[in-house]
């Protein structure tokens, strides 16, 4: 049994053990819902707390997230602001660019237009001009040809192609250009140009025919009639070019356009217009001048080959002056060869005598040694008796 005592009169009664049990049970049980039930508030307040907490926390930390966002809204705003007044400036500058280089390109294209148009005018002009001056000139030497006699307009021709080389001498230094007066071939030609240069080595030569004939000859020449006669005359006079200036053929296109090279069927020769009579040496002459150098450079291989065969010359003269001196030579020490050889052979037989006379003086000498009395009275009886008697 167990006693237990009233909290409110302090009296004592007692209880067994099933009742004390379920007591102290329900005393447990009420005081564990009395615990449960205070934890349960100060959960509730510790819970009411934390969620103030964390609401307070939460509300702040949401207030610097929206500053933040809203400080990269603002930003961004910015930025965008920034980028669309640069595009809309760039567009602006591209579209001012695109307009000056348009005003530019307009600007060269009315340039190139004008120019082009000016060019067009020019050539135009130039083409007029230069068809006047062929007009003026064919019109001139047709004139000119109408008042003179067939044999002064050939001399005038010339004169005028002298003319006009002399008017330009100076640039010529170092020239030759002379009349053609060398007949012992059986033809010449009528003028000659020789060009030298500052050490006197001709690089150019040019052998020149002057043609021309009055509209009313009744026969008419054509140029190609004195190209065989010309060439023959470049060969002969040593040219090495050969040009006709010629005013034959007047209407005829083919010679009227200009530097007619017939180097095809002759060679190095050329047929012109007495207006081309100066650009053709000058012409010719220039390409000389660029091949000069390699003239000059072929002048000293031909002396370098040509002391080369002077020394081959010299040393095939001494080879042979050698050669002959040793054959000689050669013959005289074969000849003394041979005395030679005749001497040692004959004083090789005197010597074989003298060792055969040796060896019998020897075998004489030794049968001298090897004699006596007793074998010089071998089977002697009478000499043996008087070398007895001798001894007695």
């Amino acid at each position: 049994m167990n006693e237990l005592k009233c909290p409110n009169c302090g009296a004592l009664f007692e209880v067994n053990e099933t009742h004390y049990e379920s007591i102290a049970k329900q005393i447990k049980n009420n005081e564990f819902l009395k615990e449960v039930e205070l934890k349960e508030k100060e959960f509730q307040k510790e819970k009411e707390n934390a969620i103030k907490w964390a609401e307070a926390n939460i509300e702040k930390k949401l207030l610097e997230e929206i500053n933040k966002k809203d400080l990269e809204i603002a930003q961004l705003k910015n930025q965008a602001q920034l980028t669309q007044r640069q595009t809309e400036l760039e567009i602006k500058n591209a579209v001012s660019e695109k307009e000056v280089s348009i005003t530019k390109l307009s600007n060269e294209l009315q340039l190139k237009n004008s120019e082009f148009l000016l060019k067009e005018k020019n050539l135009k002009e130039s083409y007029e001009e230069k068809l006047k001056d062929k007009e003026n000139q064919i019109a001139y030497y047709k004139e000119f040809k109408a008042k003179q006699s067939t044999k002064m307009i050939g001399e005038s021709l010339e004169l005028h192609c002298s003319n006009e080389f002399n008017k330009l001498r100076p640039l010529f230094k170092n020239a030759y250009f002379e009349k053609d007066n060398d007949i012992k071939t059986g033809s010449k030609g009528d003028f000659i140009y020789r060009d030298y240069d500052e050490e006197g080595l001709e690089f150019v030569s040019i052998m020149f025919e002057m043609k021309n004939e009055a509209d009313e000859t009744s026969t008419k020449h054509k140029n190609e009639d004195f190209l065989k006669e010309l060439d023959k005359d470049r060969k002969e006079k040593k040219c090495e070019y050969a040009v006709l200036v010629t005013l034959l053929e007047i209407d005829n296109d083919y010679y009227n356009n200009g530097i007619v090279d017939v180097s095809h069927k002759y060679e190095k020769m050329y047929v012109i217009r007495p207006q081309f009579f100066i650009p053709l040496i000058t012409l010719i002459r220039g390409l000389a001048i660029h091949a000069l150098d390699y003239k000059k450079e072929l002048e000293i291989v031909k002396n370098q080959n040509l002391d080369i065969a002077h020394f081959e010359e010299n040393m095939n003269a001494f080879k042979e002056g050698f050669g002959r001196n040793y054959r000689l030579a050669s013959d005289k020490f074969k000849k003394a060869i041979e005395e030679i050889d005749k001497t040692i052979e004959h004083l090789q037989k005197t010597k074989e005598a003298l060792l055969s006379s040796e060896n019998n003086l020897r075998l004489a000498n030794n049968k001298a040694e090897d004699l006596s009395i007793k074998k010089l009275t071998h089977n002697n009886e009478t000499m043996k008796e008087l070398f007895e008697k001798l001894k007695q």
